[in-house]
């Protein structure tokens, strides 16, 4: 997760913060996404709540809350995709299409344009 990402987050949650610092009310959404964050959270624990600016206590809370609430989250169907490989025949460099929602067609020259291009689609 990057550092900017990480700061839109705490961010999120701060909008939940009380004057006194506690945190209540999260919306669904915003503890799916704590989840999600947590899980690909590369470092420890600590760094993780600290960057977020909870205490260990608060962390417990709403990491229990968002295990219950991402149960019953709708979770987006996975999509198949169809990848051909297509070439001009002349021994030339293999490109690939990407079949997609309502018949488009998406060409990439490159194996490291699809990933980037699936990254940002999977997002």
């Amino acid at each position: 997760m990057e550092q900017a990402d990480l700061a839109i987050l705490k961010k999120r949650l701060s909008t939940f913060r009380s004057s006194k610092g506690t945190i209540r009310a999260v919306s669904d959404e915003v503890l799916v996404d704590l989840l999600r964050a947590w899980e690909t959270w590369p470092g420890t624990s600590k760094e993780f709540y600290q960057s977020i600016g909870a205490s260990k206590t608060q962390m417990a809370v709403l990491m229990g809350k968002a295990k219950r609430v991402s149960r019953d989250y709708p979770v987006e169907e996975f999509k198949e995709i169809q990848v051909e490989g297509t070439g001009n025949g002349s021994g030339g460099s293999m490109g690939m299409e990407l079949l997609w929602d309502g018949g488009k067609v998406i060409r990439f020259s490159k194996v490291e344009q699809l990933v980037e291009f699936l990254k940002k689609a999977a997002v």
